[in-house]
């Protein structure tokens, strides 16, 4: 099947072997090599075609956007008009990137632009929250890790994408890698226009304040990439995930599971309404997001300090009774026998290290007798512990 580019065409469908249209007589080949099936999108701009390269042996799958400005007026078509050439001309120089598609052709014809670029196949990030629901950590951690710097690229390049949002993040199929596409709103930056106003554009929701008032930056790709990620992490709109009333983000409050305070952290970093507080550069979120690689890929673990060990809960477990031997304490009946004699034969109480003073008696007695109290509490032991044989 083959599609008509002819935005008036009432019955654009074709059957696949025509070369011009059979109700409108429209040309169905684009440079006499690209064969669009289907539309596959359709904006303020212009509309988006799956199409197929007849040119080349293995008709390798593309895409093509035809220059179709709904808009009214001279300036604003004039404008128009400069994004989509300047999205030409952003490809062609950023394309070389693996996960930025790349620029296959750009020209006009029957007083029509066009712009033929490398298909990405799989879903965006907004297909793949509607079918799967809200991100966990992990799954914001990797999309950080993946497409930041892809993002630092761009900068490199004096580039502003200036419209990152979920539906401009293809997640390729083929490696599961995360492709930014859409570079129409891209603002190339001078020495000079980083402080001179432009125009406003870009998705509301995702959007900067300072890139409202047409004064982007780097910094504007690194707030919207947190938007994207906020919005992720709940599934709602980022319109309500910010309290205008107090003028802060709420998003924590719509959390479906909670997160760490280190990506919380980062977050709320890359949220920051005021240019200066926030990142100025892809590679210090990196930083942040990885401190033990120093912006390397991997995910951050949780690490117990150094100096304290982690607690472990263990089932109680009985105490132990520590075996001496006889000579080093007494045994229970000689500590009974001695609470019974010391009732009978009071003793000076002697506490902690404190040295005990002698006392006298009127009538000492030797050394080695005993009490007939002591004799009598001796038999009973002997006894018990040496009962008679039967």
């Amino acid at each position: 099947m083959s599609y008509c580019l002819n935005p008036s065409c009432p019955n654009p469908l074709n059957p696949e072997g025509t070369k011009f249209c059979i109700t409108c007589g429209a040309k169905l080949w684009l440079k006499e090599r690209y064969r669009a099936i289907k539309p596959i999108g359709q904006g303020g701009f212009g509309r988006t075609f799956l199409a197929v390269d007849e040119d080349k042996p293995s008709k390798p799958v593309c895409v093509i956007k035809q220059f179709y400005p709904q808009a009214q007026g001279t300036s604003t078509v004039q404008k128009a008009v400069e994004l989509f050439n300047q999205e030409a001309v952003r490809l062609d120089e950023l394309g070389h990137h693996p996960q930025i598609p790349n620029l296959l052709a750009h020209f006009t014809q029957d007083d029509r632009q066009y712009l033929v670029q490398e298909f990405i196949d799989g879903p965006n990030l907004a297909q793949e929250l509607g079918s799967v629901g809200a991100f966990s950590e992990p799954q914001i951690v990797e999309v950080l890790n993946d497409l930041l710097p892809v993002l630092e690229f761009v900068h490199s390049k004096q580039v502003i994408h200036r419209d990152i949002k979920p539906e401009n993040i293809i997640r390729r199929k083929s490696d599961r890698k995360l492709v930014l596409v859409d570079f129409g709103a891209s603002k190339f930056v001078t020495s000079t226009s980083l402080n001179q106003p432009g125009t406003s554009i870009g998705s509301a929701e995702y959007v900067a304040p300072e890139q409202v008032r047409g004064q982007a930056v780097f910094a504007s790709d690194i707030y919207s990439l947190g938007v994207t990620c906020i919005h992720l992490l709940t599934q709602v709109s980022p319109f309500e995930l910010f309290d205008i009333n107090e003028n802060v983000w709420v998003w924590r409050h719509y959390l479906r599971v909670p997160i760490s305070n280190t990506l919380g952290k980062i977050l709320d970093k890359m949220l920051d309404a005021v240019p200066a507080k926030r990142y100025r550069s892809a590679d210090e979120v990196l930083k942040d997001l990885n401190p033990r690689s120093g912006g390397g890929v991997a995910a951050p673990q949780p690490v117990a300090p150094a100096s304290v060990k982690p607690a472990v809960n263990l089932p109680p477990q009985p105490t132990p009774i520590a075996k001496t031997p006889p000579t080093a304490s007494r045994s229970l009946i000689d500590d009974e026998l001695a609470e019974v004699s010391s009732q009978f034969n009071p003793q000076p109480v002697q506490g902690g290290n404190q040295p005990v003073t002698p006392q006298k008696t009127p009538s000492p007695q030797p050394a080695k007798s005993k009490s007939q109290i002591d004799l009598e509490l001796e038999q009973l032991k002997s006894e018990f512990l040496n009962p008679p044989q039967s």
